[in-house]
């Protein structure tokens, strides 16, 4: 299976779906079924079906793998390449603050190697580098935790509404009399 926007397979899946092409080519040259085989490996009658014909038509070798479907946008040197930009920083290259968002990564790519990515493809190809996003922790550093919950003990309960006391009989849901 492929994936949209410059993703794929790793080398390990690539060969484990190669194993079980060429184990269902054996099954094939045994005389079984394709319900059967499916069962056996785990797959889908269709995809069974579909690796049969190409067996049909060209043998083993059809079974085998072609490799990934598309080239990296980068190649390994560029990527390195990247890495070291990355590692310089956002602040480096312009941006305000120490953020790398995927967007500012794609206009990186662009201004530095002439190529665009779509959002996606940054990320899968990051992932497949071995990077993680990372999310700030979203707090304030001027942030004084004590004055914060002296906040919430006396003046927060002063400014919320009372709440209305429920009493038996109180249910908007009955009405008096309704019966």
């Amino acid at each position: 299976m492929r994936y949209p926007q410059g993703g794929g397979l790793t080398a390990e899946r690539q060969a484990f779906r190669e194993r079980i092409r060429l184990e269902a080519g054996g099954m094939f040259a045994a005389g079984l079924s394709s319900p059967l085989i499916a069962k056996e490996l785990r797959v889908s009658v269709r995809s069974v079906q579909r690796w049969r014909r190409a067996w049909q038509d060209s043998g083993q070798q059809a079974l085998r793998s072609r490799g990934p479907a598309c080239r990296p946008k980068l190649s390994q040197a560029l990527f390195a390449v990247l890495e070291e930009k990355l590692a310089k920083g956002p602040v480096a290259h312009g941006w305000p603050d120490q953020r790398w968002t995927l967007a500012r990564i794609g206009t990186l790519i662009g201004r530095r190697f002439h190529k665009s990515m779509t959002l996606s493809g940054i990320s899968q190809m990051l992932r497949r580098h071995g990077w993680s996003h990372q999310v700030p922790a979203r707090r304030a550093l001027e942030r004084n935790d004590n004055a914060v919950a002296g906040w919430v003990k006396e003046t927060w309960p002063q400014a919320e509404a009372p709440r209305r006391r429920s009493a038996p009989g109180s249910s908007s849901r009955t009405r008096p009399g309704s019966r």
